[in-house]
């Protein structure tokens, strides 16, 4: 067996993986959520970062830092960006919610849409009135016999 038979087979089952609907649904969904991510962190960083800073007495996030000092003697400046942070986890926070609805309403979809399905299918419906009273009948008759 030669490359281009085993290179050949490799492509084949490739193309069958590739071309499958989960693939491509994978692939919008993982384009739609970065530009998804980018109007997110524009929403956080410029909307409700200002905003929320204006109500703490006009704290910039984006400028928050603490100091950590040199322990080194260098004279270099190290900064812990703790308002990027707080950013990123409201960030987090907005991207997990929506997605949450979103999965909670394709869930509700999906649960309208199945017919009801049987209780059990291993288990026998339950004997009518009338069978009942039938098996009640052949019962009496069997212990008449014996």
């Amino acid at each position: 067996m030669g490359f281009k038979e085993k290179s050949s087979g490799f492509l084949q089952e490739f193309k069958k993986f590739v071309m499958r609907g989960n693939v491509f649904d994978l692939a919008v969904g993982v384009i739609i959520g970065g530009a998804f991510g980018k109007i997110t962190s524009s929403l956080v960083n410029d909307v409700l970062m200002p905003f929320i800073g204006m109500f703490l007495g006009g704290v910039d996030f984006s400028t928050l830092k603490i100091r950590l000092p040199d322990f080194y003697g260098r004279g270099e400046e190290n900064f812990l960006s703790i308002g990027l942070l707080i950013s990123a986890i409201i960030d987090f926070l907005i991207i997990a919610f929506v997605v949450f609805i979103m999965v909670r309403a394709v869930n509700r979809l999906k649960d309208r849409k199945k017919p009801e399905e049987p209780e059990s299918p291993l288990a026998p419906p339950e004997p009518s009135a009338q069978e009942k009273l039938l098996a009640e009948i052949r019962d009496l008759l069997k212990e008449k016999i014996n």
